[in-house]
C-alpha cells in the first residue's frame, strides 16, 4: 500500500488532516490502533460533555421547583444510565468518523505505526502481523495519555485517570480528584453534583490556574458552594491503597492533612505517546518529551511530520484539528499563515462554564501593557436572571493606548459558547469601541460582552 499522505493517529488532528488531505487531491491512509476519532472523541472532549449534560439535567430536576415546575417522588441519579448514554454518544461520533472517511475515499489501516525509514510506516496488528506501508508524507499524530507522578502510582482500579473515570462500575460515595485543570475540575464538578463527596486538589494557588485569577476565584466559591472541599497550594505525597478506603496524604501550608476516599483520580496532565514510534531510530528531534517541529510542522527528518499533543503546543483538541490542517495545506502548496498560538480558546465544562482567550490581566500587566479592564456580572443581566444563571461575569482586557483586545475571560451559563465571537474580534485586531458600538442581541447572556467593553472604557449603562 502506497500513499501521497499517511497520518499516525485518528484523534481531532489525525482524522481533520486526513480529510482536509483528501480534500486537496491527495491519496490518504490513516493508521490507528484503536478507535477512530481518538481519545478526544472517544474518552475525553466528547463523552464527558454527556456525563456533565446528565449531571446538570439532574440539577434542573432538583431546582425544578424554582422555575415553577412541580416534580413529585424522589428524584436521583442514575450513574449506570448516564455513563450508558455517554458511551453510546461516543460510538455514534466514532460511526460519523467512519462515514466521513468513506465519503473521502480515506483508507484505514488497523494496527500500532512505526517510523521504519524513508517513506515507510511499519504496521504491527493486534494479532502480531506487520505491514509496511508507503507514503511520501507522514504525519505523526499519537495524542497524550495520563500522566503519571510518581507518588501518584495508578492501579486503574482505586486509583486512575480519566478513561477510567467515565466508566466505573458504580458511583463511589468519596473521591479525591488530583489536579484542577478542565479534566480535573469537570470530573470533580461531575462527580459532586450527583452526590459523590468530593475533594479537589491543586499544587497552585488557584484552581483553573491557566484561567484569570478573578475567574479561579468565582469558579473556588462555586465549587464550595456545592459541597466540594478544595485544597488550594496541596501536594499529594502518598496514597495507601490497601483497605478499603484509599488514604491519601496531602502535604497543605499548614502541614500535613490525610483525607479518606472511596477512589482518587489522577488528573495532573499528560504525557505524548512518542515511545516505540520510530523516532530515535529516524533521527527525529525530541525535547522535553516533545517533537520539536517548524511553524508547518515539519521535523527534521524530510517527509515527516508532526501535529497535536505530541509538540509544544496548547494540548487542545481544536488546535490539533487546526494545525492539522495547516500541515496538509502546506505540503499542497497553498501558503497558509501560520498558527496565531496567542489567540486559542480555552473552555472548561464545569457549571458555571469557564471559558477565554488570550491575555489575562495580570499576564497582560506583566508583558507591559497599560491596561483598560471592564467586567460585567451575570447578576445585571436579565436573560442570566430569566435563565437562573447568575453567578459569574465577563471581563475583558484591553489595551489602552490602541484599545485592541488583548484578552477575554468569562465565567458563567453558555460562556463556551460565546467565546468564539471574542477570538473572531481578537483575529479582526477589533477595538474596544468597536465592540461597543457593535449592536449585541437583548436579551441574552452575550451582550455582556458589549456591557463589559462599555465598562472599561466608563460607559456601561446596566451597573
Amino acid at each position: 500500500m502506497s500513499y501521497d499522505v499517511l497520518i499516525i493517529g485518528s484523534g481531532p488532528g489525525g482524522y481533520v488532516a486526513a480529510i482536509r488531505a483528501s480534500q486537496l487531491g491527495f491519496k490518504v491512509g490513516v493508521v490507528e490502533k484503536e478507535n477512530l476519532g481518538g481519545i478526544c472523541l472517544n474518552w475525553g472532549c466528547i463523552p464527558t460533555k454527556s456525563l456533565l449534560k446528565s449531571a446538570q439535567t439532574y440539577e434542573y430536576a432538583l431546582h425544578a421547583a424554582d422555575y415553577g415546575v412541580s416534580i413529585t417522588g424522589e428524584v436521583k441519579p442514575d450513574f449506570g444510565a448516564m455513563v450508558r448514554r455517554s458511551r453510546s454518544v461516543a460510538e455514534g461520533m466514532s460511526k460519523g468518523i467512519q462515514f466521513l472517511f468513506k465519503k473521502n475515499k480515506i483508507e484505514v489501516i488497523n494496527g500500532f505505526g512505526k517510523l521504519a525509514g524513508k517513506g515507510k510506516v511499519e504496521v504491527t496488528g493486534e494479532d502480531g502481523s506487520k505491514t509496511v506501508v508507503t507514503a511520501t508524507h507522514i504525519i505523526l499524530a499519537t495524542g497524550a495519555r495520563t500522566r503519571q507522578l510518581p507518588n501518584l502510582p495508578l492501579d486503574y482500579e482505586k486509583v486512575f485517570g480519566y478513561r477510567q473515570a467515565m466508566t466505573l462500575p458504580k458511583q463511589p460515595v468519596s473521591m479525591v480528584v488530583v489536579g484542577s485543570g478542565a479534566i480535573g475540575s469537570e470530573f470533580a464538578w461531575f462527580y459532586q453534583s450527583i452526590g459523590t463527596q468530593v475533594t479537589l486538589v491543586e499544587f497552585l494557588p488557584h484552581i483553573v490556574p491557566l484561567e484569570d485569577e478573578e475567574v479561579s476565584k468565582q469558579l473556588e466559591r462555586s465549587f464550595k458552594k456545592l459541597g466540594m472541599k478544595v485544597m488550594t497550594n496541596s501536594t499529594v505525597e502518598k496514597v495507601d491503597a490497601s483497605g478499603d478506603l484509599c488514604k491519601v496524604t496531602i502535604q497543605t501550608k499548614k502541614g500535613e492533612e490525610q483525607v479518606e476516599a472511596e477512589v482518587v483520580l489522577s488528573a495532573v496532565g499528560i504525557t505524548p505517546n512518542i515511545e516505540g514510534i520510530g523516532l530515535e531510530e529516524m533521527g527525529v528531534t525530541v525535547d522535553k518529551g516533545r517533537i520539536v517541529v517548524d511553524e508547518f510542522y515539519r521535523t527534521d527528518v524530510e517527509g515527516v511530520y508532526a501535529i497535536g499533543d505530541i509538540i509544544a503546543t496548547p494540548a487542545l483538541a481544536h488546535v490539533a484539528s487546526a494545525e492539522g490542517i495547516a500541515c496538509v495545506e502546506k505540503i499542497a502548496g497553498l501558503n497558509p499563515d501560520p498558527i496565531d498560538y496567542k489567540n486559542i480558546p480555552g473552555c472548561t465544562y464545569t457549571h458555571p462554564e469557564v471559558s477565554s482567550v488570550g491575555l489575562t490581566e495580570a499576564k497582560a500587566r506583566k508583558a507591559g501593557y497599560e491596561v483598560k479592564v471592564g467586567k460585567f456580572p451575570f447578576s445585571a443581566s436579565g436573560k442570566a436572571s430569566a435563565a437562573g444563571e447568575r453567578e459569574g461575569f465577563v471581563k475583558l482586557v484591553f489595551d489602552a493606548k490602541y484599545g485592541e483586545l488583548l484578552g477575554a475571560h468569562m465565567i458563567g451559563g453558555n460562556v463556551t459558547e460565546m467565546i468564539a465571537g471574542l477570538v473572531v474580534a481578537k483575529k479582526l485586531e477589533a477595538t474596544g469601541h468597536e465592540l461597543i458600538k457593535a449592536i449585541h442581541p437583548h436579551p441574552t447572556m452575550s451582550e455582556a460582552i458589549m456591557e463589559a467593553a462599555a465598562a472599561a472604557y466608563g460607559e456601561v449603562i446596566h451597573i
